[in-house]
């Protein structure tokens, strides 16, 4: 069966929904979004793990077009970032342009009728003008292979897709990974189980987080004043912005990373363990975490920090390299996402122009034009491409930023009568000459390794520099860096 639509979005998170929004309210209605799973949400459909919370505050990680003044708390929870979306897909009416359980195995540009057809796991085919990759990044488990694992007969789960059916209670548990998802829930299990292993690979910064509740008057006053709340939406924009200066100045950051590990050595009654937990890196050459938490977590008798590299598993304990073994009832990977595109999209074939593969088009690295259009690849647009993610602010600026420009894209061809745009090789390889200039002497560039990076140390990942800077180069959309085509 084929259907038709003028406008396919992929993906039903923060980006998909953001971009339904705007189509809504720029009367364009003829666009269908497509979801694998059975309901919208993205990150915040799967991330409900113990202690799930976002990193950015809670009025700055919410769109501007459809604001909430009544958020509990400065750091909001999943559970309640989960109920934001499903909140705004209600009042936006958003379910009905959905297609759910629907996953996007091919798509396939026709030069001839300057459209996309995409192959649908109900054995449908969905033909679009254009289409909108909203998917995100982060959004596949990453499993590392461990030797021996399938030998493990206990519980097993990555944080992403958590077991709420196991009982933790009593039990042995190995927490492999230190990162984002991993600091949030081991301090929430630690009281619950017997024992807890915290496997470490690489310590991680640990600053603390700055979070309370809102006062029912904040809350309020954010309601009844309009202007109230997006000048406190401002000046937590404008105080993030600020974290940039020490990314590009990294003799700055030496003095913040001062602060972090006196931080830690507070919190760490344990001098041993506190010296562990001491990276070996300049801070911010990986990503910063935020939590109150964490560090007081290993002051527990029942939590031990792992820092042997494991040999292998066998069917109820890890064994690590000065051979001890240490047995357990469950293992969980806090190990974060596959990031890189090229992985993460190997299952998926995307032929542009002259029968390319996007995987062929980023087999040296993933590039783009500010993270949204391709070359070779008309009509095709994507949310928090690469280079559009960030370490020191909320992405849904960038999210928001991206989505005024693809309407600008939109209204082009209209304005042209021409049937797709592509962007002109020469625009995408000055821009991102450019942006590896921007790239030098930042700390990404001091040395370590982070999943910001592909193979051979090229970040493929973050924004540079500031975000009004993003917003203001792609402000007004520049028709000489496309080429128009039409329908053969």
């Amino acid at each position: 069966m084929i259907n038709r639509t003028k406008i396919a979005i992929i993906g039903s998170g923060f980006g998909g929904i953001a971009m339904a929004i705007r189509l809504i309210q720029s009367n364009i209605h003829d666009f269908i979004i497509l979801e694998k799973a059975n309901d919208v949400g993205g990150t915040w459909r799967e991330n409900q793990y113990p202690g799930a919370a976002c990193d950015v505050q809670s009025h700055m990680y919410s769109l501007s077009f459809a604001p909430k003044a009544d958020w509990s708390r400065r750091y909001a929870e999943a559970p309640e970032i989960y109920a934001y979306i499903q909140n705004v897909v209600t009042k936006f009416d958003l379910k009905k342009y959905g297609q759910f359980n629907t996953e996007v195995l091919a798509a396939k540009y026709s030069e001839d009728e300057c459209e996309w057809h995409l192959t649908l796991n109900n054995n449908e085919t969905l033909i679009a003008q254009f289409v909108v990759f909203a998917s995100g990044p982060l959004h596949v488990p990453q499993i590392p292979p461990i030797k021996g694992l399938e030998k493990f007969k206990g519980e097993i789960f990555h944080s992403a897709k958590w077991n709420h059916q196991y009982d933790l209670t009593d039990k042995k548990v190995a927490s492999i990974g230190t990162g984002g998802s991993a600091i949030q829930y081991i301090p929430e299990i630690a009281d619950k189980v017997n024992h807890l292993y915290v496997f470490q690979r690489t310590a991680a910064w640990v600053i603390p987080r700055d979070d309370r509740k809102y006062l029912n008057i904040e809350k309020t006053l954010f309601k009844k004043f309009d202007w109230i709340r997006k000048l406190h939406r401002a000046r937590l924009y404008w105080s993030n912005e600020s974290r940039v200066v020490p990314i590009v100045k990294p003799h700055v950051m030496k003095y913040a990373q001062k602060l972090a590990k006196a931080y830690l050595k507070y919190q760490v009654k344990d001098p041993k363990i506190a010296d562990k937990l001491v990276p070996d890196y300049i801070m911010g050459c990986k990503r910063i975490l935020i939590s109150n938490k964490y560090y007081p977590t290993f002051n527990k008798e029942n939590v031990e920090l792992i820092t042997d590299k494991i040999q292998e598993i066998t069917s109820n304990s890890i064994i690590t390299h000065d051979g001890k073994e240490h047995e357990i009832d469950c293992l969980i990977f806090g190990t974060g996402f596959i990031t890189d595109p090229r992985i993460y999209l190997k299952n998926f074939e995307c032929l542009g122009e002259n029968s390319q593969t996007l995987q062929n088009a980023w087999k040296d690295g993933a590039e783009s034009y500010f993270g949204i259009c391709t070359k070779g690849f008309p009509n095709l647009f994507q949310l928090l491409g690469p280079n559009t993610l960030l370490a020191h602010n909320s992405v849904i600026f960038m999210i928001e930023a991206q989505v005024e420009y693809i309407l600008q894209a939109l209204e082009m061809t209209k304005i042209t009568n021409s049937d797709a745009l592509v962007i002109k090789d020469e625009a995408q390889d000055a821009f991102n000459r450019k942006l590896e200039k921007l790239f030098n002497n930042t700390i990404w560039q001091s040395g370590c390794v982070s999943w910001y990076q592909q193979d051979g140390g090229k970040n493929f990942a973050l924004w540079p520099t500031y975000t009004w800077k993003y917003k203001q180069e792609i402000q007004k959309i520049k028709q000489s860096h496309y080429r128009l085509l039409y329908k053969k």
